[in-house]
């Protein structure tokens, strides 16, 4: 490439040193992945901690996520975030989960390790010179506490007795089941095409939370707030994720999709025609993304370098 546009892609990522034969990986898996903007975000976060890394982004089919997971732990990956339609899966896919993949019942974010010689397990990243000859992935989940920031930051809810609608019951949507559940939300309303699956989540949040009362199938009456978890939007002839015969957006005070590109997607701009707050998952990508970051290096993240190239590469300024 020229001059001119070497610098131009710099100054996008970040980053003044080029690769070499000691640049670690770290990457998203997701099918499709294409419309993923962690690469820009995480880039720009890794650039300014001065880390030799990179992250990539893989199209990885749901029958080979096992293949690719064997393939990033056997060439030394740093780490993997995991998108749809992989966090459920790799569940029982990892070698050891953290009290957060354990409590909301799904893996966004995998550290490898290798076991040094007194035995002890150190993010991989740790052995510079030769590597371990044990290696193990760990998972986690930063999605569930990055859906309640966002929530509150972006739409102001008050989530404590709220009246909440989760359209899809998939991994995101039972995450964000169970998170609000725990936030002590009054009701609960689960909408999936697939009822029994709708139907698991509702009777494990009954069993954790005495006191939230979940329904299957839409509300009567307004709510305080209604959530696509659905990938219905990415593409720009999907219909709405929501069925208008059975539920209005109009009675949702506010209305929060977990997709973030398009910026704004077609139910966004029904629910602000109806008179709704909306927020797209921008915010819930941000805080997911900076924790990932945080447990792959030990250290704090960049918060606002990598709310900038978030922000830059999905609205483009």
């Amino acid at each position: 490439c020229g001059a001119a546009d070497y610098k131009h892609r710099v100054s996008q990522s970040g980053f003044e040193r080029p690769i070499d034969a000691g640049t670690r990986y770290c990457a998203v898996l997701g099918h499709p992945v294409r419309h993923s903007a962690s690469p820009a975000m995480q880039n720009a976060g890794i650039a300014r901690l001065g880390l030799n890394w990179r992250y990539l982004a893989f199209d990885v089919r749901p029958e080979e996520l096992r293949t690719a997971l064997a393939g990033a732990r056997s060439m030394q990956f740093v780490g993997l975030n995991l998108t749809v339609p992989h966090k459920l899966l790799a569940l029982e896919m990892m070698d050891v989960l953290d009290e957060s993949a354990k409590t909301w019942g799904a893996v966004n974010t995998v550290r490898f390790e290798g076991r040094d010689r007194s035995g002890a397990w150190r993010p991989l990243y740790e052995f510079e010179e030769t590597p371990p000859e044990k290696v193990r992935m760990h998972g986690f989940n930063t999605d569930a506490d990055a859906i309640v920031r966002a929530l509150r930051e972006d739409l102001q809810v008050e989530l404590e007795g709220a009246r909440v609608v989760i359209l899809g019951a998939g991994g995101a949507g039972r995450v964000a089941a169970l998170r609000l559940a725990a936030e002590n939300v009054s009701e609960l309303f689960l909408v999936n095409r697939t009822l029994s699956k709708a139907g698991s989540v509702a009777a494990e949040i009954r069993r954790r939370h005495l006191n939230v009362k979940v329904q299957l199938g839409y509300p009567r009456g307004e709510v305080d707030l209604a959530i696509n978890a659905t990938s219905l939007g990415l593409l720009p002839d999907d219909p709405l994720p929501v069925d208008g015969r059975q539920f209005s957006l109009r009675q949702a005070h506010a209305v929060f999709d977990m997709i973030y590109r398009p910026a704004e997607t077609a139910l966004m701009r029904s629910a602000r025609a109806g008179g709704s707050r909306v927020a797209n998952g921008l915010g819930m990508l941000l805080y997911q993304g900076v924790k990932a970051l945080e447990i792959w290096t030990g250290r704090p993240a960049p918060v606002d370098v990598m709310r900038e190239a978030l922000q830059r590469n999905v609205y483009g300024s």
